[in-house]
This record gives structure tokens, sequence and C-alpha cells, in this order.
């Protein structure tokens, strides 16, 4: 009899908080996993704080890359920043340790953050994909159409628009508008985003699914132009061409195609997941395991990690920055004004 109460008790779920009778349940993850997450999560956090600080450097210092479609990508690298530095580390310690022990007050600014950062760093791929449309297939229009005030006015507004939707979901608890009386079901413990039926469907429309039509739209219309002036290249130069060029796509052709792919493959590998689960879950009786949203929001991390490298790294010009900066060269004098292009 005794052995049987001991099992019962052994197989009795840990809780967050086990003075409370409306604790979560913690998950007990061994310590050698705990370590391993630790690491995996603190160098994603890294790398994401290095790779958008190295671009924010390279934009502010060299005067040369001082551009409205640098800003543009400075501002993208902020919000990219702000994710490694502010959002990601308190989130790897509740998905390490499977309960948020850093205070009700402190969770409402951290999930406010995490939506801000996160909606202002998609809301910035949306526009400089709008930039690079007219950059290519509207050249001439280029620079009466997106003025450096034209740029400054549309980074306000996504910042805006991206603080607005941050705060107001959390502090306002406008994602629970209409399912007000399900809101209590949350445990001690958790720090997650509760969202009603008609939120779990408006908020991802404005954070995601438009800002991805349009990308996916801008950069179809880009690749069609490019392709098509990439052929009148060749057929005013018919007689240069090479066998290469017979037998499919012109090498510049390949390139555009396959930045492009990376762009739009990475921001929806990223994001696709976790928008997914977003708006399933009110739709399934909340019953998706906490372990699922967390392996989708780390994976839509991963894009502000990879940003720096599909959207600076690719120009020869801001690797030439880097290694400017990582030589220690910006710490010369008149280093602002050196040629990079």
């Amino acid at each position: 009899m005794d052995n049987i109460i001991d099992l019962e008790i052994l197989e009795e779920p840990s809780l967050c908080f086990s003075s409370l009778n409306t604790s979560c349940v913690k998950i007990d993850y061994s310590l050698e996993v705990r370590i391993l997450l630790y690491i995996l999560f603190s160098t994603s956090s890294l790398i994401t704080v290095i790779g958008n600080l190295l671009v924010i450097i390279t934009v502010v210092h060299f005067r040369q890359l001082r551009t409205s479609t640098n800003y543009l990508i400075l501002s993208l690298a902020v919000a990219d920043l702000l994710v490694g530095g502010i959002v990601m580390p308190p989130s790897m310690i509740r998905s390490v340790e499977t309960c948020w022990y850093l205070g009700s007050t402190f969770c409402k600014i951290h999930s406010s953050l995490d939506v801000t950062v996160c909606t202002a760093s998609i809301l910035n791929l949306c526009i400089i994909s709008l930039d690079r449309y007219y950059a290519v297939c509207h050249p001439l229009l280029y620079h009466s159409k997106l003025t450096p005030t034209t740029i400054r006015f549309m980074i306000v507004v996504c910042w805006s628009i991206s603080a607005v939707l941050g705060f107001g979901m959390i502090f306002l608890e406008l994602s629970s508008l209409g399912n007000e009386e399900s809101y209590n079901f949350l445990c001690e413990g958790a720090c997650m985003i509760f969202q009603a039926k008609a939120a779990a469907i408006v908020f991802p429309m404005f954070c995601f699914y438009i800002p991805a039509v349009i990308m996916l739209c801008v950069y179809a219309k880009i690749l069609l132009t490019a392709q098509r002036q990439a052929r009148a290249i060749r057929s005013t130069n018919a007689q240069m061409k090479t066998v290469e060029e017979k037998g499919g796509m012109s090498k510049s052709e390949r390139k555009a195609t396959k930045t492009l792919a990376i762009i739009v493959g990475v921001f929806l590998t990223s994001w696709v997941p976790y928008f997914i689960c977003y708006s399933i879950d009110p739709y399934t009786g909340y019953s998706l395991p906490p372990v699922v949203f967390d392996v989708a929001i780390w994976v839509a991390y991963f894009n502000s990690t990879c940003n720096p490298i599909v959207y600076a790294f690719f120009y020869s010009w801001f690797r030439q920055a880097f290694r400017v900066i990582l030589s220690g060269g910006i710490f010369l004098t008149d280093s602002s004004h050196t040629k990079l292009f």
C-alpha cells in the first residue's frame, strides 16, 4: 500500500508554483537538455544582436551608405536588434524553464515589446519590397516617388502601427475582446498572448498576412521585370550570346531568382508556422501544447537572425564595410568617408 502511495506521489506533475492550486504544470527537462537549450538560444540571440549591430554601425558611420534605401535597412536592423537583445533573453528563460517567473507586469511589457518589434520587422520588410519595386520596375519615378521625406514617413508609420498593435493587444486586452470570460483560464506561471477567435483572424491579417501577400506580389513583379529586361538585353546583343544563355536563364536571371527565393523563402519559413498556430488555436479549444508555440516562435525569431545576412551581406559594399569595422578601421581619422564602391 505504501508503495502505491509513493508511486502516486512520484507521478504528480511538477508545478511552477507548488503553493498555488492555479499554478501551471511545469515540464522538467533534464539538466543536459536545459544546458543545451540555453546554449542554443543564447547563441541565436548573440548572433542576432551582433549581425544587426554591424548593419546599424555601417549605415550610421559610413556617409556613402546614408541613402533612403539603407535607412529602411537601418530601421529593419533596429527592430531585429531589439528582437535579439530584449525579446529573446526572457523568452529563452520561459522556454527552458517552461514557466514565467518574472512577474505579471513584466510579462505584459515583454509580450507588448515582442509583438511591437516583430511586427515592425515584418512591416519594414514589406516597405523594403516596395522600395525595391520602384527601383527595379519604375527607375525613372523612383526618386520622385520615394523621397527621403516619404521614406521617413513610412518608417514612422511602420513603427506607430507596430506599437499600437503591440501595446493595444496586451495592455488594452484587445486580443481577448468577444471572449473575455475565457481569459481567466490562464494558469499562474504562464506568459502567453491570449487571443479570442476574432482577434486570431484580425491581428495576424495586419501583422503578417497582408504584408506577406504584398511582398509575394511585389517580388514576383520584380522578378518578371528583371527577366524581361535580361531578355531585352540578350536580344539587343544577340550576336554575343553564349551557349549558357541559349540553354536557359542567364547568369543575372539566375542570381535574381536565387536572391528573391531566399528573401521570400526565409520570411515565409520563419513566420508561417507561428501564425498558423496563433490562428487555429482558438478554434481548437486552445488545445495546442505550449511547446508547439515555443518552437514556432523561436523559428519566427530566427528571421531576425537571417535578415542581416539576406539584406546586407548580399551587397559587396556592406561586406567591405564589415571588414573595415571588424579590423578596427572605423577608429581611423576620416574613416566615415571611406569609399566602399
